[in-house]
């Protein structure tokens, strides 16, 4: 039989270590990923120290990381949305194609607005876009019972079919050779801050950190969401919608997808084109989770994943170490930090 006494001191430690928990776990993923960089023949210190410099060290590498984080940001912050009311939306990239393609029809047919109209406009097409594609699995899951993982999943090769079908024809450059449309105006290209290459879409991410807080902490709806999440049947029981709940949810993790897809490709791109993605609506999710589900979580794991994503390419070019080796980090920085959470939540 358990002596209470003997396992007080050890409870009080897990709940002392229980906040370091993701940067423990963290710790632990790159000295495992060092043994794989020494594995493939490369010095880890080194290695970390090239990818530290490929991300960070000079001003046009921060510029490049913040800018691939901020895709990965807004994204992650939708996901924290889905994933706090337990809807497994897996459908990000797809929800992310369809938006960048309902922005770019306005894009592409209103080229002449003013840029103070036509920006608006493409951004809350994308949102609606991304928001619809994800309400179809929403939809089909609480009429007619489908897998909201397998079908969200679905969703995304459609969406990018879709995108790369649009490119190739009825969007494509009359003139061109390339599955990709004409060149966005200059009154569709989301304006630049202080002559660099950062952009207002950042400014716009930062702003849902705090959206994003304030809805799920300080709000009804965020009650509603967060209860739904923690216990359907207690939902249920207090008068909760719980099937509203989860398609509004749904809807806005979608919405957020697709307005990551129009800011990245009116800045980035400046055109629809078949591939317009490095994979972040997937890493999106991952930037969720490992972000504990907090928006300044998701805001400091996108700027991990961002410098990974950015440091392995240096670190590719520089040591001939293969770029997928960040991608393993990056799988293990988020097995550890949700194993030593889930651990530290166990014992505490």
């Amino acid at each position: 039989m358990l002596n209470p006494s003997s396992e007080l001191p050890q409870l009080l430690i897990w709940q002392r270590l229980k906040p370091f928990a993701p940067v423990i776990g963290a710790v632990l993923a790159l000295l495992l990923g060092g043994v794989l960089i020494q594995l493939s023949g490369a010095n880890p210190f080194q290695a970390y120290q090239v990818m530290w410099m490929g991300a960070f060290g000079g001003f046009r590498q921060i510029t490049e990381t913040l800018l691939k984080a901020t895709p990965l940001l807004i994204i992650g912050l939708g996901m924290t949305i889905a994933f706090r009311c337990r809807v497994w939306n897996i459908g990000a990239e797809g929800q992310y194609y369809i938006g960048t393609l309902c922005g770019s029809v306005i894009a592409l047919s209103f080229p002449d607005l003013p840029a103070g109209i036509l920006i608006p406009l493409m951004l809350i097409a994308g949102v609606t876009g991304g928001a619809i594609w994800s309400a179809i699995a929403g939809v089909l899951h609480l009429l007619r019972g489908v897998n909201l993982i397998i079908c969200t999943l679905m969703l995304n090769y459609i969406g990018i079919l879709a995108v790369q079908y649009a490119a190739r024809v009825p969007f494509r450059q009359p003139d061109g050779f390339l599955p990709e449309s004409a060149q966005f105006s200059s009154n569709a290209q989301i304006p630049v801050l202080l002559n660099t290459r950062l952009h207002w879409g950042m400014t716009i991410a930062l702003l849902l950190v705090a959206g994003v807080y304030i809805l799920l902490w300080h709000t009804p709806l965020g009650l509603y969401l967060r209860v739904v999440g923690a216990k359907l049947s207690v939902a249920r029981s207090v008068g909760i919608k719980t099937s509203q709940s989860i398609l509004i949810a749904l809807m806005m993790s979608g919405g957020l997808a697709g307005l990551a897809g129009i800011i990245e490709v009116s800045h980035t791109y400046t055109r629809l084109k078949g591939e317009i993605s490095d994979s972040y609506g997937f890493s999106g999710i991952l930037v969720a989770l490992l972000g504990q589900l907090h928006p300044i979580g998701v805001l400091i794991a996108a700027i991990l994943f961002s410098a990974l994503m950015v440091g392995s390419q240096t670190l590719n070019v520089m040591l001939q170490i293969p770029a997928s080796v960040a991608q393993v980090i990056q799988a293990l920085v988020v097995l550890f930090v949700l194993a030593g959470s889930a651990l530290a939540n166990r014992r505490s």
